[in-house]
């Protein structure tokens, strides 16, 4: 019997949600989700759709791990927007739901998700001022994506999308995007260190977002349950200088979860729809993305991801490993050897040489203490298993959580 399907898109302030019918709710509680920095990434402009229209061999190689591991909920990180969700439809149609065979094992099954959502970002969107104080405001190129409001050479570089098996509570998404970082109170906004003045000036930072893509907040249907999806993508604490300009933003974006989900702490927060607050006391929820923030290595500032594994209100019973992080740490020697964190727990592969950073934890599945974690895992094997080749299709690797859901 062909199951008919209908595609439905909801446009609301930069908004896509795209849902296909036909399914029904799953009766099983149990729950796989996971989080990918894909690096689904292109220079251009509408150039990821075009890639994805074709037979992109990339787009293959995430799909099969995607098909390997088959969560139920899946964020991607680093996949550009564009403001019809085609990128995001194609990459669903065409590679997900195709049975993908790039490893040279069994072709893998295919995968569908009957909902799917993505918004727009600030990667890319231009300030028209000159953030980055190097005397210019960038037209074109670097100089460009320096100056605006998110590291990008165009609108919706680096962008987000969600993949779901579960109805998606698409009236309740919450977005802040466009909260400026100003407003956090005791925000850790950057000073110029040779003249002692603020970085920003005052008409940069009416206008400087605190979100350097966005933060989402989107509720699913869990076999009946609402669970709150927290999404993000902190920028990267490094490429800047003695200011510390993104590793100041990247710990204050981490603590905007922190705060959102803490009692007292959230007055302050406005989403783009101007409602104010965070979540509501004893919601379930699960803090998803590329954090670009290690608790014990890298260069974050303060290490600011210890606020989120040591939140009463999270579950850090399991944390997710693979025998490839420690083996490739091994392998690759170099400033790994200076790191005091475990390898196992990595989740990204960079410089292993003198300036390193090394290999790293930064992408994290993190839910509340209410859901029932029973397993976690990194997608990362040894270098003898046939689906090895597969991570190199990103610097990072694919990060899942098991859990029940009752009702």
């Amino acid at each position: 019997m062909t199951r008919k399907r209908i595609v439905v898109y909801l446009m609301v302030g930069g908004l896509v949600m795209v849902g296909l019918g036909g399914c029904g709710r799953r009766e099983s509680h149990s729950v796989r989700v996971a989080t990918f920095n894909a690096s689904l990434n292109r220079n251009d402009a509408g150039k990821l759709v075009t890639d994805l229209a074709g037979d992109d061999p990339q787009a293959k190689a995430v799909a099969e791990i995607v098909q390997r591991v088959r969560p139920d909920i899946l964020v991607v990180n680093e996949f550009d927007w564009d403001d019809n969700g085609e990128a995001a439809r194609l990459f669903h149609d065409r590679y997900l739901a195709v049975g993908q065979r790039v490893s040279g094992e069994p072709a893998a099954r295919a995968i569908e998700y009957p909902f799917w959502f993505t918004a727009s970002v600030n990667t890319g969107t231009p300030s028209g001022l000159d953030l980055d104080n190097d005397g210019i405001v960038g037209a074109s190129g670097v100089a460009y994506g320096g100056d605006a409001l998110g590291f990008g050479f165009f609108p919706g570089q680096y962008g987000m999308v969600i993949y779901s098996r579960f109805p998606i509570h698409t009236e309740e998404i919450r977005t802040f995007q466009n909260l400026l970082w100003r407003d956090m109170p005791d925000a850790l906004l950057p000073v110029d260190p040779d003249s002692g003045e603020p970085w920003y000036t005052d008409a940069e930072l009416a206008v400087l977002p605190l979100s350097s893509k966005s933060h989402w907040d989107v509720p699913v249907n869990v076999a009946g349950r609402t669970v709150h999806l927290l999404i993000s993508h902190p920028t990267p604490p490094v490429f800047d200088g003695p200011e510390d300009r993104n590793g100041r933003r990247n710990h204050d974006e981490i603590r905007l979860w922190r705060d959102y989900i803490t009692a007292n702490a959230a007055s302050y927060l406005y989403d783009d729809r101007g409602t104010g607050g965070g979540l509501t006391d004893g919601a379930s929820f699960i803090i998803m993305g590329d954090m670009n923030s290690d608790p014990h290595d890298g260069d974050s500032h303060e290490r600011p991801i210890a606020m989120l594994l040591r939140h009463p209100r999270v579950d850090t019973s399991i944390t997710p490993t693979s025998a490839g992080g420690s083996e490739q740490a091994r392998l690759q020697g170099g400033y790994n050897e200076r790191h005091t964190g475990d390898p196992g727990f990595d989740t990204a592969d960079f410089d292993d040489g003198e300036r390193g950073p090394g290999n790293l934890r930064l992408d994290y599945v993190l839910p509340s203490k209410d859901l029932g974690v029973v397993d976690a895992g990194v997608f990362w094997p040894l270098s003898d298993d046939p689906l090895f080749d597969l991570v190199g299709v990103s610097d990072h690797r694919l990060v899942w959580v098991d859990m029940v859901v009752g009702p």
